[in-house]
């Protein structure tokens, strides 16, 4: 790979971006919406506060998992709601959605296509529709139910859940319970700490939403369902499998997160402080063995650092989408990393996990983070359905 990486005519215009906050599971006024007119609308609202016309854009790239109204139109249709006609498609690698959407939006780019492209990922848990499939297989055409949520707690590689994926890498790993304690109170209190400080709020942007009848909806102005823990309240937890508990694993959310990737020409255009640059080094996906999904990111991120040749010790801020605690526990074994020094401005872990958007986010809060301390490198990773890693590298500077 050479020193520029494997995208050398992309940049991120720095703060282009932002996010919704993220209520939790059916304490959601995004229950009350069509998600993607509503995301197409929050882009609009969250691109005019950061001053960037809606009609530089040249094409689209949304990610979601969760079927919505209209699902089929993708892009264009939500590009509508966004105020701008534009071409576009549809990305979804389950939880590793977020950053396969900004790479797909890379590859546009690079290749010449388009000089400035958006990223828009939502999903809404709370609004889980079920399809009806008919089965062939049998005597008679009956038909099967399936609702979205089947796909949290089945596995057609191995028949299991992915509780019990994290269960199976915990015992892989021979990892402790109570060190699976601290990083979860740690977790906690780095969201908190980034919380308290206002870190949250240049990146989180609240959301007045209406129904499709115009009516209120709500407002989205919290990561609801996020409470402070302790640590002999983590110990108190029964175990659900190996080391994990309640505590220690994410809670179902709903969430909108959008970002641009474009040219370096249009990234000093667009951006309100164009002497900083954002550039996508490199991303990789790896797949681990059947149910193992917590330890894949761990692995993927070992590609990447082949691939790039750098050491874990010249990354500046590392962010995971931990689903599970168990995710931390061995990216940090495997790694030679102190666990501390990984998520410090909070994770998925605590604030929730609506797929689509989650890691969006997640890369939003690590530039937002790396552009704090002055620049670096940012090592994003995250897990994916059943036993696969992503893990993306940029360069602040």
């Amino acid at each position: 790979m050479s020193k520029d990486g494997a995208f050398p005519r992309v940049r991120i215009p720095y703060g282009t971006w932002g996010s919704s906050f993220f209520p939790a599971w059916q304490s959601s006024p995004l229950a009350e919406v069509n998600i993607g007119q509503a995301a197409g609308e929050a882009m609009a609202l969250i691109l005019g506060r950061r001053r960037v016309p809606a009609r530089a854009l040249e094409y689209l790239v949304i990610g979601s998992t969760v079927p919505w109204h209209w699902k089929f139109w993708t892009a264009p249709l939500v590009s509508s709601c966004l105020g701008h006609r534009l071409p576009g498609c549809h990305v979804e690698q389950a939880c590793a959605t977020g950053l396969q959407a900004i790479a797909v939006a890379a590859l546009e780019v690079q290749g010449g296509g388009n000089d400035a492209v958006g990223v828009l990922t939502f999903d809404r848990t709370s609004d889980s529709p079920a399809g009806v499939f008919p089965e062939r297989r049998g005597p008679q055409r009956t038909a099967v139910l399936s609702d979205v949520w089947d796909n949290f707690g089945f596995d057609p590689a191995t028949g299991g859940s992915m509780l019990a994926a994290a269960g199976k890498a915990a015992r892989r790993h021979r990892l402790d319970r109570r060190e699976i304690d601290e990083i979860t109170l740690c977790r906690y209190q780095q969201y908190f700490a980034a919380r308290e400080r206002g870190f949250l709020d240049r990146v989180l942007v609240p959301l007045d939403l209406l129904t499709s009848a115009g009516r209120p909806a709500g407002r989205v102005a919290e990561d609801t369902g996020v409470k402070m823990v302790t640590l002999d309240g983590l110990r108190a937890m029964p175990e659900l499998d190996s080391c994990v508990t309640a505590g220690g694993q994410t809670h179902p959310a709903d969430g909108i997160a959008t970002l641009l990737v474009t040219s370096p020409d249009k990234a000093r255009d667009l951006s309100p402080r164009p002497e900083i640059e954002i550039r996508l080094i490199a991303k990789v996906d790896v797949r681990t063995g059947p149910g193992l999904m917590p330890e894949a990111p761990a692995l993927a991120v070992q590609k990447l650092l082949r691939q790039t040749g750098l050491g874990i010790d010249q990354i500046a801020v590392i962010k995971s989408h931990n689903p599970f605690t168990v995710n931390d526990a061995i990216f940090s074994k495997l790694l030679g990393v102190d666990w501390r020094a990984v998520n410090r401005t909070g994770s998925s872990l605590v604030w929730g996990h609506p797929q689509g958007p989650t890691l969006t986010r997640i890369v939003i809060e690590a530039l937002e983070e790396a552009v704090e301390l002055g620049g670096g490198y940012v090592l994003v990773m995250g897990c994916a359905a059943g036993d696969v890693g992503i893990a993306g590298l940029f360069l602040v500077s």
